[in-house]
């Protein structure tokens, strides 16, 4: 899921220096939901692993 936020980042970036400023926004907005979800999962997977413990 980070490898997937990673790569909608470097399109983001790359179309921002193209000047496609509608692809950049669109990919960037992407790469942040995709982080957040990632980041939920990892908590949600801490939190699963204490209350094994």
């Amino acid at each position: 899921m980070l490898g997937w936020a990673a790569t909608f980042l470097v399109i983001a970036l790359i179309a921002a220096v193209l000047g496609f400023g509608g692809i950049a926004g669109a990919s960037t907005g992407i790469a942040k939901i995709l982080f957040l979800i990632a980041v939920l999962f990892f908590l949600g997977s801490l939190v699963a692993r204490a209350s094994r413990s």
